[in-house]
């Protein structure tokens, strides 16, 4: 099998182990498909977008001549370098053109870009099953590789960021890792004079203010506002906010607050834990932060925790219907709130 692992892809971006075969990049992430596929054509091809060597094709003109592929990849380079070519917007039809190559590439690297496949798909089970075959997962990232994201691309900058913006950011970026990218590069450009980053600075530059709509969301919920909770929501769809980011922010929230509230059961004040707290809260959510931790106690924060996880859970098992099981979920907590 040469299936790998989401978290193996980039590993294999960076260093891939083949010099000649069929790489695809498939997935419902379609930015982070459309960054994988780029990066590999330069892995193979140089960082010249005009390389000679480098053909770049859309599937659609592949289906009218799906003999074309083949013709292409046994064309021998002028310059006698690897032919490297890119199909974006790859489909199924591209099987049985692939099923020669697949066995023998030949001196070419084929680098196809597809939807969200199923393992019974006829390109993806070539891919899979060649030796010269590898077939890379684009998922939409997770919090741990979100972070690391931000964290890389600031360093290679020389970025200072403050760890609320930090935050707050992790907060604002959706699921498309195309997106992403572009908010991580709008800010470097802002801060390639001063080096150093804000909450505000984030707020400011980044999609729409969603985080701003994300704290309206999780202080309805902490505070048991089914009103202010479905105004919200309205505003995060209105934004274009996906519902695994309201998830994940409200998760984080509530995981923090049990952190919390472990240190007022063992004397604190709220004002004093909050005091304490790094990053500390911003200034306009601490009274709310402090009637949140007097609200809640640690059994009914440990059930609102496993209530979100299950939310979060269903959701990325019926991506059709994550933003109702997001609502279900985190209606479920706002009224565990409402009645203490």
């Amino acid at each position: 099998m040469t299936a790998l692992k989401a978290h193996e892809v980039a590993r294999f971006v960076t260093r891939p182990n083949l010099d000649r075969g069929i790489c695809l990049a498939y997935g419902p992430d379609a930015g982070l498909v459309r960054e994988t596929g780029q990066r590999l054509a330069q892995r193979f091809a140089g960082s010249d977008a005009d390389s000679m060597n480098l053909l770049v094709l859309e599937g659609a003109e592949l289906d009218a001549d799906p003999s074309r592929l083949a013709v292409e990849a046994k064309t021998v380079s002028l310059f006698g370098d690897r032919r490297v070519i890119r199909v974006r917007n790859a489909g199924k039809s591209l099987a049985p053109a692939l099923a020669e190559l697949a066995e023998e590439p030949g001196d070419a690297v084929i680098i196809l870009e597809a939807g969200n496949l199923l393992p019974r798909d006829a390109l993806r089970a070539l891919v899979e099953k060649s030796p010269h075959g590898r077939a890379l997962p684009c998922y939409p990232d997770s919090d741990q590789s979100i972070n690391e994201l931000i964290s890389n691309t600031f360093s290679t900058a020389g970025i200072a960021a403050d760890p609320d913006a930090i935050a707050s950011l992790r907060d604002t970026l959706g699921n498309d890792r195309e997106v992403t990218r572009r908010e991580l590069e709008k800010l470097v450009l802002f801060a390639s004079e001063t080096k150093r980053l804000t909450r505000d600075d984030v707020l400011t530059l980044c999609a729409d203010n969603a985080a701003l709509v994300l704290d309206q969301i999780i202080d309805a919920v902490g505070a048991g506002h089914p009103s202010n909770l479905d105004a919200a929501l309205e505003r995060a769809v209105a934004a274009n906010v996906a519902a695994q980011q309201i998830l994940g922010a409200t998760l984080n929230h509530f995981a923090t607050l049990r952190r919390w509230r472990t240190e007022v059961d063992g004397g604190k004040s709220p004002g004093q834990v909050l005091d304490g707290a790094r990053p500390r809260p911003h200034f306009s959510r601490r009274a709310g932060m402090e009637r949140q931790l007097r609200l809640w106690s640690d059994a009914a924060l440990a059930m609102a925790l496993d209530r979100l996880q299950l939310a979060v859970s269903e959701s990325r098992r019926h991506y059709d219907l994550q933003l109702t099981l997001a609502k279900r979920g985190l209606l479920a907590v706002c009224l565990i709130a409402a009645e203490r």
